[in-house]
């Protein structure tokens, strides 16, 4: 089964994080796992005097910025999580969307800096390294597929896990959230969403942020091919029941 599992920043705090990943790759599973950070970015921002702006649920970058995301997410972030997989036996390798080219990217806004989307993967890399047993960790950064010089762009997470799920054809993409899965107006935890429904919650504001982001990220990998999206916590890693399964729109009748 290949799988890929988008980490947010916070989940990657969970002790429960090393060993749910443990499991699934104990089961044979090939995984390729993309982690977040945002939140040890805004705060190495924040000590140097910076604020951090989103607009979105997505994060303006300028050239100064990007150093910064580098330093953190291919930095620090990546190498503490690889370190923490191989220390629960899990045979990590970090890398970065920059790396071999694994994922490039447009500028698609200039109001968001060196912020990247229309994003494209390039999976060799990945299955270069499944094949020797090895389990990818990637930080969501790409090149730049307008510049010849290739220079960088911070790309937001889910949807780098999107493109790359899609590039593999994987047969799930998970992204794991702070919460067991998109929550309705009430509270409630949804089973499954198509994308009507999703624009639904959109628009009336009740996922917003992160999430909103989330859900149009599941959206493209669905358009992608990916054969199952699902939104959820931890617990969704190993419990293919857990979390909000999203559905591409049915197709009205002729």
């Amino acid at each position: 089964m290949r799988r890929v599992i988008k980490i947010g920043g916070r989940a990657q705090g969970d002790p429960q994080l090393l060993v749910q990943l443990a499991t699934a790759t104990r089961r044979g599973e090939s995984l390729v796992i993309v982690h977040g950070g945002g939140d040890e970015v805004s705060a190495l921002q924040r000590r140097l005097g910076l604020e951090p702006q989103f607009r979105g649920g997505r994060r303006v970058t300028s050239v100064e910025d990007l150093e910064l995301v580098r330093m953190v997410l291919s930095g620090a972030t990546n190498k503490r999580l690889v370190a923490q997989l191989l220390s629960a036996g899990v045979r990590a390798v970090g890398i970065s969307g920059e790396d071999a080219g694994l994922l490039r990217a447009h500028v698609t806004d200039p109001d968001f800096g060196r912020v990247g989307g229309a994003m494209t993967a390039d999976a060799t890399l990945l299955t270069h390294l499944w094949s020797g047993g090895f389990i990818p960790v990637v930080s969501p950064l790409g090149r730049d597929a307008d510049d010849p010089a290739g220079s960088g762009l911070n790309v937001n997470g889910d949807d780098a896990a999107a493109a790359i799920a899609a590039a593999l054809t994987a047969d799930e993409l998970l992204l794991v959230a702070d919460v067991p899965g998109v929550l309705d107006d009430a509270g409630a935890a949804i089973a499954s969403l198509d994308g009507a429904a999703a624009q639904a919650l959109v628009t009336s504001g009740v996922a917003k942020g992160g999430m909103a982001a989330k859900l149009e990220a599941g959206a493209l990998a669905l358009r992608g091919g990916v054969k199952r999206v699902r939104i959820g916590d931890l617990r969704a890693i190993t419990d293919t029941s857990a979390g909000t399964r999203l559905l591409l729109s049915p197709v009205p009748p002729a």
